[in-house]
């Protein structure tokens, strides 16, 4: 049981309320007896995090001072707020979130890093092949580089576990940021135009599309919506990272609830939930088949326009927050 909230809340779900489920089970110092559900689970880990404000004040509805997830995701989608909440978010300090630390991350990070790796080394693969290409003997970069997206699981997936989201984004976006060198360096456009060269080519776009899948692996429980895209711009077909979905269900409990207020007998209410067991998105490396087909990538973010990072949008504007 892992408990995700705020750090006003971490005394309360470290001490008092594990100390009323003992009590319930009938352990502690004076005895006594459990009630009817016996001995109940205690959290296994409090997963807490500090405050997140806006332009230097707490975030609040009644001066002006939000932002709606609902206004959000529909201007920008989900994962731009994931990724910066994940690598900017108030993980260990409270953190001020600001528009124009939102447009810089989006632009630099996302757009002119992750999405023009995965758009540049698919465009030249599909432009001079059609397809992945089957690689030829490994130099000592691509096999560094390989070897360095490979072992970035166990670093990535260690951070995951111990809930340190911010570490664990941050190796996977140093993947991507060698991949980018890789490119740089090793210049497959020039290649492109030396017919001799045609098996190095193979070579560097095979080992550039396998870091792209990798990075795409690593970032998917960060960015699993942007996630399927690249899975599919690779050529892979069906569901890579299932998406969460609401569900309306029917409270069937055969107990008979004791209190004020309760809720009508066989409510419905929403829950979140994901086809997660189908998905194909799985920890670990997933090895290119040379000669899948590969189309043409549209981008996989679209840049912000500067002038958001003075002004904000009209639902959330700096002027508006500022008062």
């Amino acid at each position: 049981s892992y408990y995700f909230m705020g750090k006003d809340n971490i005394t309360f779900h470290s001490q008092i309320w594990p100390g009323e489920l003992l009590g319930y089970a009938g352990k502690g110092a004076h005895g006594g007896e459990a009630g009817e559900f016996g001995e109940l689970n205690l959290p296994t880990e409090v997963v807490s995090s500090e405050f997140l404000t806006m332009s230097g004040s707490k975030f609040s509805s009644s001066k002006g001072v939000v932002i709606y997830v609902r206004d959000f995701l529909e201007e920008f989608g989900p994962d731009a707020l994931r990724y910066f909440i994940a690598v900017a978010g108030p993980e260990n300090m409270d953190t001020d979130f600001t528009w124009d630390e939102f447009v810089r991350r989006i632009n630099t990070e996302l757009a002119n890093g992750w999405g023009n790796l995965v758009n540049r080394t698919v465009s030249m693969a599909h432009k001079n092949f059609g397809e992945v290409p089957a690689g030829g003997e490994l130099s000592a970069e691509d096999t560094d580089l390989l070897e360095d997206a490979a072992s970035a699981f166990d670093t990535v997936a260690e951070c995951l576990e111990h809930s340190r989201f911010k570490a664990g984004i941050a190796e996977a976006m140093r993947i991507v940021d060698r991949g980018n060198q890789y490119i740089a360096a090793q210049e497959p456009w020039k290649l492109a135009k030396d017919e001799s060269q045609r098996e190095r080519l193979a070579t560097v776009l095979h080992t550039a599309l396998q870091v792209v899948s990798d990075a795409n692996t690593l970032l998917t429980p960060y960015l699993p919506f942007s996630a399927q895209q690249v899975f599919e711009t690779l050529g892979g077909t069906g569901v890579w990272a299932a998406q969460p979905k609401v569900v309306e269900v029917t409270d069937d409990s055969p107990r008979t609830p004791v209190g004020v207020g309760l809720p009508a007998e066989g409510r419905s209410y929403p829950v979140i939930m994901g086809d997660y067991d189908d998905q194909k998105a799985h920890w670990g490396r997933t090895a290119l088949t040379a000669g899948t087909p590969l189309a043409k990538p549209s981008p996989l973010f679209t840049k912000l326009d500067p002038e958001l990072a003075e002004t904000g949008p009209s639902w959330a504007s700096v002027q508006a927050s500022a008062e």
